[in-house]
């Protein structure tokens, strides 16, 4: 395995970051780290970093632990902060030769692995990183991470602050990196991002409640689940609230999600009761549930 992540726990004072996290991941594998803000998703990161020492348990990065053999891994990995954490003051292309420097690395050499990724803000190459935009400023920070051609890349919600176009292309340029052998880690709020991933983690609370591939976990939803939607929907929600027979019902998108307790109800009896509580316009139909439903389900279920 390239990383393992083993009873690791963190605590900053009375606060409890990380609990008992245990996962591996394999060479060349793509593996994301799904959860909300606050979920523990940057503390795991600085700490497979070797920016943070564990309270309890370990990680070892390609058989190295990250305590006692830090200087061996920070020469092997790629860290990428979810802060934009490049001097401002400098030019694009001297933030790049700058990290090219600091790791001993040959510019020349390892141009290949960042050139579809720099080709896109070479024109703008005299251009002071803090004048960049989002977009830009996220392709640079992967540049300078992958300049010294690392095997294992950590991306910390690479996707905060840049636009939806930005991000698609983002995922796609860890596509190409992934073909190259890169090993990577990226953790992300965005539920809809788990299916890019080869397997992933759901994080809540410093817990992992789920590890496997996306459709797995999906496969594993517990409960019959429908998108209704009617002219009222606060309303609407609240009263779903109130049936005996829900699992539970929150707002996604135009709809609200419905799950119940079991599958013995048709929508037919959804719609009988919603007409009693004076409900016009409904609209049922039963769906399939993603991630974002395994996630509230897994969380109900804690």
């Amino acid at each position: 395995m390239e990383i393992e992540v083993v009873s690791l726990s963190k605590s900053f004072k009375e606060v409890q970051a990380l609990k008992n996290i245990c996962f591996s991941v394999a060479s060349g594998e793509l593996f994301g780290v799904i959860g909300p803000d606050g979920a523990g998703k940057t503390t795991l990161f600085r700490l497979l970093a070797t920016l943070l020492k564990p309270d309890e348990g370990y990680i070892r990065v390609r058989g190295l632990d990250t305590v006692l053999d830090y200087r061996a891994i920070r020469n092997g990995i790629g860290y990428m902060p979810g802060k934009f954490s490049l001097y401002q003051d400098l030019s694009i292309e001297e933030n790049l030769h700058f990290f090219a420097d600091v790791f001993g690395a040959d510019m020349k050499k390892n141009y290949e692995l960042i050139a579809p990724i720099y080709r896109q803000i070479a024109p703008f190459k005299d251009r002071r990183a803090g004048a960049l935009s989002g977009g830009m400023k996220q392709k640079l920070a992967l540049c300078c991470a992958l300049i010294h051609r690392p095997s294992v890349l950590l991306l910390d919600e690479p996707g905060t602050g840049v636009d939806p176009v930005s991000r698609k292309e983002f995922w796609e340029m860890l596509a190409l990196l992934k073909k190259q052998g890169l090993t990577i880690l990226v953790s992300t709020p965005n539920m809809d991002e788990a299916a890019l991933c080869d397997r992933v983690a759901l994080l809540q609370q410093g817990r992992v409640v789920a590890i496997d591939r996306p459709s797995a976990i999906i496969e594993r939803y517990p409960y019959p689940l429908f998108a209704v939607r009617s002219k009222e929907m606060h309303r609407l929600i609240m009263d779903l609230r109130e049936w005996e027979p829900v699992q539970g019902c929150y707002g996604f998108g135009e709809y609200a999600h419905l799950s119940l307790h079991t599958a013995s109800r048709r929508p037919s009896e959804i719609a009988a009761y919603l007409e009693q509580c004076g409900h016009e316009a409904v609209e049922i139909k039963s769906i399939a549930p993603g991630i974002e439903d395994c996630y509230i389900a897994f969380e109900q279920q804690a």
